[in-house]
C-alpha cells in the first residue's frame, strides 16, 4: 500500500487579498512535512474556471515548485487535461519532461479528459469528442517522448509536422501513465490501456475489491493494449481525510471540508447553475448542504468502524486506529494506493500539518514492513502479461528520411489538410450544428428545472410536472441517449413517480440498436426499476438532492440491477466527473 495527498486548491467565498498566495504558500509547507514523514505521492490538479472548488489551473508550475522543497516524494498531475484545445501536446510532453528533470524522475503522469461545462464550454471542447481527443494525444505524447525525432501526427484531433520534441524525460521510455476515472467503465478503460487507475468515486472497500479484480483481470488479457511504452498496473482511491487522536475533533475539524468538497463537486459536473464571477459555492453549500446528502448531524462519534459513505460522506475522518483499520480494508481488496484530501473547503492549515505528522507517526508505520517484498512479487507475477500487452502496442516510429522543417512547405500541407477535413456538403456541418444547438437547449432545460424546484414544496413541483410535463421530459430524455456511455446495454428501464395523494405514474424508456424510445406504463422486463417521488425525481435531475441521502433515508427505491443505477445519467446526457 502506497499513500498520497491530494489538492484541488479550494477557497471558499469570502476572498481577501492574500488567500490565494497563502493558499498555495501553506500546501507546499504540508507537503514538505508529508515527504519528511514518508508520503509517497503529492498529486495535483489541473482545472480550470472552477472558483472556489478548485484553484489549480497550473499544476506544473506548482508541483515544480513542490519538487525543489522535497527530497522523495513522488509529483502526481492528477491530472493533465488531454484535449488538444486545452493542451497542445507537445507543449504537455515538455512540460512532463521538465518537470521529470528537475525533480530528478519523480513525475507521475496523470491524464484526463475533462467533463465540467464550465472548462469544456470555455475551451470549446465537445463533450462527445473527448475520449477520442484523449486516446488521440495519449498517443501522440507518448511517442514524443521516446520518438528522436517525433514522426509527426494526422489525425481529425491534431496535425503536427516532425520535431524533434525536446526535452526527454529522465525516466524510461517515459515517467508512470494514470487516468481519472469516476466509474467502472473507466476502471475497464485504464485497464485496456495499461494505464493506473485514479478513482475518484468514494467507493467503499468492499466494493473496491470488485473494481480490482476486474482491472487486473483486464491487464493480464489480451484486451490489454498499452497507451503508452510501459505498462502502470496500480489502482488508486481517493479519501477526504482528518486525524486527531480524538474522534469528536477529528470530526469538528475536518467533516465541513469533506462534504463541501463533495457538494462543490456536484455543483460543477452536475446541472447547477453557475454565473462566473458573482455565484456562491460556499453559502449554496451552507443552505442546501443537508438536501443534497452532506448532513452535518449524520456524522457522530463513537464509530465502531468508517465507513466512506453511510448517510453522508465520512471518508477517513477519525482517529488514527480508524483510519488504519480503513486502510487495511482497503489493501485487503487490493488497492494500491489510497491519496487523501486533506485540504478540502475550511480546513484549517495547522489541522492539516497536525493529520499529517500523526498519520505519519501512527499509520503509516503499520503498512511499510514487507512492502517491497510485496510489491516484487506484484512485479513478477505480472511480468508476463506485461511484456505480452507491450508486444502488441505498436512500436515507436521513424521519421520520414532527410525530412528538413520548410516553413512554408509544411505551412500549406497544413492548409490543404484542414481543407480536406471540412465536412463535405452542408449536411454534416447542418448535423453539428444541430447536436450543439441541442446540447444548448438541454443545459437550457436543465437549469430552468433547477431554479423551479429550488426552495418548492413536494406539492409545487407535483402540480406543475405532471403526467403531461413528465411526458415531454422522458421524450427528450429518450433523444439525448448516447450509445458510447452505455457499454453494450440493451433493455427496459423502468420509473415510478409516486405523488402525496398516493398515485403513482410509470415510465420506460427501452434502449435497443443504439436508440432509446420513452413510453408511459410499466416494463415488461425492467433491467432496473427506480422507484421514487416525483419531486425527489426532479430534484435528483437538477443535482439539489444526493441520491445516496434519498436511499438512506427510505426515499429512493432500487430493483434489480444496481450496477446501472449510476450509468443512467451519462447515457442519457448528464455529465460524470472527470
Amino acid at each position: 500500500m502506497r499513500f498520497g495527498i491530494f489538492y484541488e486548491h479550494q477557497l471558499p467565498r469570502p476572498w481577501d487579498h492574500g488567500e490565494e498566495h497563502r493558499l498555495y504558500k501553506d500546501a507546499l509547507e504540508q507537503i514538505e512535512i508529508a515527504d519528511r514523514v514518508g508520503f509517497d505521492y503529492v498529486w495535483e490538479v489541473e482545472h480550470h474556471f472552477l472558483e472556489e472548488y478548485s484553484h489549480s489551473s497550473a499544476p506544473e508550475v506548482f508541483l515544480a515548485a513542490a519538487s525543489q522543497r522535497t527530497k522523495r516524494i513522488r509529483l502526481g498531475h492528477g491530472i493533465v487535461q488531454l484535449p488538444p484545445d486545452v493542451n497542445h501536446p507537445a507543449r504537455v510532453a515538455e512540460r512532463i519532461a521538465t518537470l521529470d528533470l528537475v525533480s530528478d524522475g519523480r513525475v507521475d503522469f496523470g491524464t484526463g479528459e475533462a467533463s465540467s461545462s464550465a472548462e469544456l464550454g470555455g475551451f470549446g471542447v465537445r463533450r462527445a469528442g473527448k475520449r477520442a481527443q484523449w486516446e488521440d494525444a495519449i498517443d501522440a505524447i507518448t511517442r514524443m517522448f521516446v520518438e528522436e525525432p517525433f514522426a509527426g501526427w494526422e489525425s481529425p484531433h491534431l496535425r503536427m509536422p516532425p520535431r524533434n520534441v525536446i526535452p526527454k524525460t529522465l525516466q524510461k521510455p517515459h515517467p508512470p501513465l494514470w487516468v481519472a476515472c469516476s466509474r467502472r467503465e473507466t476502471i475497464h478503460f485504464a485497464a485496456r490501456n495499461g494505464i493506473g487507475a485514479l478513482s475518484f468515486s468514494f467507493v467503499e472497500p468492499e466494493d473496491a475489491a470488485k473494481w480490482t479484480g476486474e482491472y487486473y483481470r483486464i491487464i493480464e488479457s489480451d484486451e490489454c493494449v498499452p497507451a503508452g511504452f510501459a505498462v502502470n498496473p496500480n489502482v488508486t482511491v481517493v479519501l477526504p481525510m482528518m486525524l486527531h487522536e480524538d474522534e469528536a475533533t477529528a470530526i469538528d475539524r475536518g467533516i465541513d471540508g469533506a462534504h463541501f468538497f463533495g457538494f462543490a463537486l456536484a455543483h460543477y459536473y452536475g446541472t447547477t447553475p453557475h454565473d462566473p464571477g458573482r455565484t456562491d459555492v460556499w453559502a449554496e453549500f451552507q443552505e442546501r448542504r443537508a438536501r443534497q446528502g452532506f448532513d452535518r448531524e449524520q456524522i457522530i462519534a463513537n464509530a465502531e468502524a468508517l465507513n466512506v459513505n453511510v448517510g453522508s460522506l465520512r471518508g477517513a475522518v477519525g482517529t488514527p486506529q480508524q483510519v488504519a483499520d480503513l486502510v487495511r480494508r482497503y489493501e485487503t481488496a487490493g488497492v494500491d494506493q489510497i491519496v487523501f484530501v486533506l485540504q478540502a473547503g475550511p480546513n484549517k492549515h495547522e489541522h492539516i500539518c497536525e493529520s499529517i505528522e500523526l498519520f505519519g507517526k501512527d499509520v503509516l508505520p503499520r503498512f511499510a514492513e514487507g512492502r517491497e517484498e510485496r510489491e516484487a512479487a506484484k512485479a513478477e507475477r505480472l511480468a508476463p502479461a506485461v511484456e505480452a500487452a507491450l508486444a502488441r502496442r505498436a512500436p515507436a516510429r521513424k521519421s520520414p528520411p532527410g525530412y528538413r522543417i520548410d516553413e512554408d512547405a509544411e505551412l500549406a500541407r497544413a492548409r490543404r489538410a484542414r481543407r480536406s477535413g471540412r465536412p463535405a456538403g452542408l449536411r454534416p456541418a447542418l448535423a453539428s450544428v444541430r447536436d450543439e444547438a441541442r446540447a444548448t437547449t438541454r443545459r437550457r432545460v436543465q437549469q430552468g428545472f433547477s431554479r423551479f424546484v429550488r426552495g418548492r414544496s413536494d406539492a409545487e413541483i407535483e402540480r406543475t410536472f405532471g403526467p403531461r410535463a413528465q411526458r415531454v421530459f422522458f421524450a427528450a430524455m429518450a433523444r439525448q441517449f448516447d450509445p458510447s456511455t452505455a457499454a453494450g446495454f440493451e433493455g427496459e428501464l423502468e420509473f415510478r413517480l409516486n405523488r402525496t395523494d398516493g398515485t403513482q405514474t410509470a415510465w420506460t424508456v427501452h434502449v435497443r440498436g443504439g436508440k432509446a424510445r420513452a413510453r408511459q406504463g410499466e416494463a415488461r422486463e425492467p433491467a432496473i426499476t427506480i422507484l421514487t417521488g416525483t419531486a425527489d425525481f426532479l430534484r435528483t435531475f437538477t443535482g439539489d438532492a444526493n441520491p445516496a441521502s434519498l436511499l438512506m433515508d427510505g426515499r429512493l427505491k432500487i430493483r434489480g440491477n444496481l450496477e446501472l443505477a449510476p450509468k443512467i445519467s451519462e447515457m442519457f446526457g448528464g455529465p460524470s466527473p472527470y
